[in-house]
């Protein structure tokens, strides 16, 4: 009799150590999903990393034009400060009290800022323009010139069967 006591109680025993849900090992469906958003995440980061050094950095917009003669007033009003978040605050409750009229200057700042901007992006544009289309000839001409080069040697596809094959 006691034998059988002895089984059900270490029964019970595994009963009570059940792992909570965040212990488990996933099932086959979870794991195949999480290794999905793995595989998206990569792809994003490969899409992001493809950055041009030459293109031309976007134009600030008229908070930040205020910010950056905000940044040197505020530093020399409070030179113990150097915690960037103290400046971006209070530079934000400044721009927040302006007036359209106060406003105006960097609102126009920033409008020739933009309009520099996508002259040069327009210029941009046609460059990569251009070297993608030199890209494409030269792709074709290398074509042109290999296939020249195997027809000068005589050489003819025998649908790849060689002598040497045993």
């Amino acid at each position: 009799m006691k034998a059988t006591k002895g089984k059900v109680d270490t029964r019970k025993g595994k009963k009570e150590e059940l792992r909570p849900v965040e212990d488990r090992t996933l099932g086959k469906r979870k794991a195949a999903i999480k290794a999905d958003n793995s595989r998206r995440k990569l792809t994003k980061k490969a899409k992001l990393g493809k950055k041009d050094a030459n293109k031309p950095k976007r134009p600030p917009s008229a908070f930040f034009v205020f910010l950056e003669e905000f940044r040197t007033i505020y530093k020399q009003e409070h030179p113990n400060v150097k915690a960037v978040s103290a400046v971006g605050k209070a530079g934000g409750e400044k721009w927040k009290s302006l007036t359209n009229a106060e406003k105006a200057p960097y609102e126009a700042k920033a409008a020739k800022r933009k309009s520099e901007y996508e002259k040069l992006m327009t210029a941009y544009n046609k460059k990569q323009d251009n070297t993608d289309d030199e890209e494409e000839e030269s792709e074709k001409s290398k074509s042109n010139v290999n296939d020249d080069d195997e027809e000068d040697t005589g050489e003819e596809d025998d649908g790849g069967e060689d002598e040497d094959d045993d």
